[in-house]
């Protein structure tokens, strides 16, 4: 869960320290005093894209830390453990820092390693789940609708292998096109492929025989220097007058006379003997190499027209000389496939209607599993709404057969979200019959029913309490409560029944001073919240009767 944030310079937030408990947390304030912004930064740390305009005015840069706990969230650990970034004192200890600068740039660190943004929003996605009044509207979206039905009936294993069906049988349909498409091609075209072969087969280039000839060439391109160089060193080495060998043989014979009268010249005479007998040594293999050199200028020539040969062809196919090989390996493939296309077409299209009914299997086991997760799913969303102040709602997760026969990789299944809020109406499509406020609701009732499948130990909630009020707001903030018993809740509201359900609440305020805007957010004691409940039930002035009502939320909430 979430411990501690740390914010500089952020928008109008100049500086700004926070511990987060357990729980259930309320966030309140006025419109503008800088909730939305607190959300955006807790965004940041979790990879949500950055923008450079939320640096403060005059400021170089923002930053933003925030320090989790691991020990409910095994999932961040391992991301960690396979990045090898856990923490040396403290696996359950995790430190992210997100650092956007004015000219547009970011920087991310993970208990100290940089990291991408890709890598960010892996690792954030395991730590906090963020859900806004745009989840709502999104909620509208067949993909989305789908997504969340699969995430609830957590069966992973059925839907890959659907898409591994798919995507064998999508394979085998480009291969079967392909063919199709070679068996109508020119014949003017297919004389040319095999002219083609016939040039490379014609070639025979051998596997490493380019490498052969280019060592060989630079061996003959270069006799004069081999021999005249080779022949000059050997002389140094031993044959002519003044060699190494001849002035080490002369030390030798003054050190061998020296070490009769003094031992200590004998360990400089042994060395000078054993480099005698290596200088040998290097003077007869330096003579055999120059008697073994056959310097024919016929080969050179030969070799020439060879190298030549290669490097021609290599142009006419415009690829390097050492991939030739490669290439009449391609080509041959190529000109069988299309001079056996017909009997390869057939055994394809077998191969494709095999695999065919195996995506058929694997999408109506698929479908099977749906359909018993789309009951529960919308049993459960049901029951929620209803306690949301809609008594009468119904909720559906239709599964229904997709038009067309394509084999797809989510499987074969529509998914539709229904929805009736009267009594006497039957369901129908939730983006065509939800109002906002019912919208709000049912988004909630689904993120409560998706939690019973794990996620992140950490939800925070940015104002999807909207359009909803009375006894209704009473029961959201039940059940962002009862959530807050099982992981970390974060809520932003403006709703003084939800934030009275809460059992940390953190009053947010905007001040100006010398012309400056600024942010503060500081946890409210119990007399605080008295008072803020009491804001939040409206009105400029704090009647003795608003604070009567705050308390009593507040009695109520504790009795809960």
């Amino acid at each position: 869960m979430l411990k501690h944030l740390h914010i500089r310079n952020l928008a109008i937030i100049d500086e700004l320290t926070l511990d987060f408990a357990a729980g259930f947390t309320a966030l309140t304030g006025e419109t503008g005093a800088g909730k939305s912004i607190l959300i955006d930064a807790i965004g940041l740390i979790v990879g949500t894209r950055a923008d450079s305009a939320l640096v403060r005015a005059g400021q170089e840069k923002a930053e933003i830390s925030a320090e989790f706990s691991l020990a409910d969230c095994a999932a961040a650990r391992d991301w960690l453990r396979e990045q090898e970034m856990l923490d040396a004192d403290d696996h359950n200890l995790c430190v992210i820092r997100r650092v956007v600068y004015a000219e547009g740039r970011t920087r991310a660190f993970v208990n100290g390693n940089a990291v991408n943004a890709g890598q960010l929003r892996e690792l954030g996605e395991t730590l906090i789940e963020i859900f806004g009044q745009s989840e709502s509207q999104t909620l509208l979206r067949g993909d989305v609708q789908r997504r969340l039905l699969d995430e609830f009936g957590a069966y992973p294993k059925a839907l890959e292998t659907v898409a591994q069906a798919a995507r064998a049988h999508a394979d085998l349909e480009r291969q079967i096109e392909r063919l199709r498409g070679a068996g109508e091609r020119d014949p003017a075209q297919l004389d040319y492929l095999r002219f083609q072969l016939r040039e490379l087969e014609a070639l025979n280039l051998q596997d490493g025989e380019l490498e052969q000839l280019e060592a060989d060439h630079r061996r003959l391109a270069n006799a004069g220097k081999l021999i005249g160089d080779g022949g000059q060193a050997l002389d140094l080495l031993y044959g002519g007058e003044s060699s190494i060998y001849d002035q080490l043989t002369r030390a030798s014979g003054l050190l061998g006379a020296l070490s009769a009268i003094d031992p200590g010249f004998g360990e400089p005479l042994t060395a000078v003997d054993a480099a005698q007998a290596q200088v040998r040594e290097a003077a007869d293999a330096l003579r055999r190499t120059l008697d073994r050199l056959d310097l024919d200028p016929d080969q050179l020539a030969q070799l020439e027209r060879r190298l030549a040969g290669i490097h021609d062809l290599a142009r006419k196919h415009r690829i390097k000389a050492a991939e030739l090989p490669q290439r009449l390996a391609a080509l041959t493939a190529e000109l069988d496939e299309l001079e056996h296309a017909a009997g390869r077409l057939a055994a394809l299209e077998q191969q494709r209607d095999a695999a065919l009914k195996t995506y058929r299997n694997a999408a109506q086991k698929l479908s099977t599993e749906r359909a018993k997760a789309a009951k529960k799913f919308g049993d459960g969303v049901s029951a929620i709404v209803r306690q949301l102040g809609m008594a009468n709602a119904q909720f559906i997760a239709a599964v229904e057969p997709a038009a067309g026969d394509k084999p797809r990789l989510h499987g074969d299944d529509e998914i539709r979200f229904d929805f009736s809020a009267n009594p006497g109406q039957p369901p129908r499509p939730l983006a065509k019959v939800a109002s906002g406020g019912e919208l709000s609701r049912v988004s909630l009732a689904i993120q409560v029913v998706g939690t019973q499948r794990g996620g992140a130990a950490t939800m925070i909630f940015d104002e999807v309490d909207a359009g909803i009020g009375g006894g209704t707001a009473e029961i959201v903030g039940q059940k962002l409560r009862a959530l807050g018993d099982g992981r970390q809740v974060l809520c932003v509201t403006h709703l003084a029944q939800v934030a009275a359900q809460s059992r940390n609440h953190f009053g947010i305020r905007k001040e100006v001073r010398t012309g400056q805007t600024f942010t503060r957010v500081r946890p409210l004691a119990d007399q605080e919240r008295v008072e803020e409940l009491a804001r939040m039930q409206g009105g400029v002035e704090i009647t003795a009767g608003a604070l009567t009502h705050a308390r009593e939320l507040l009695k109520n909430a504790a009795k809960a």
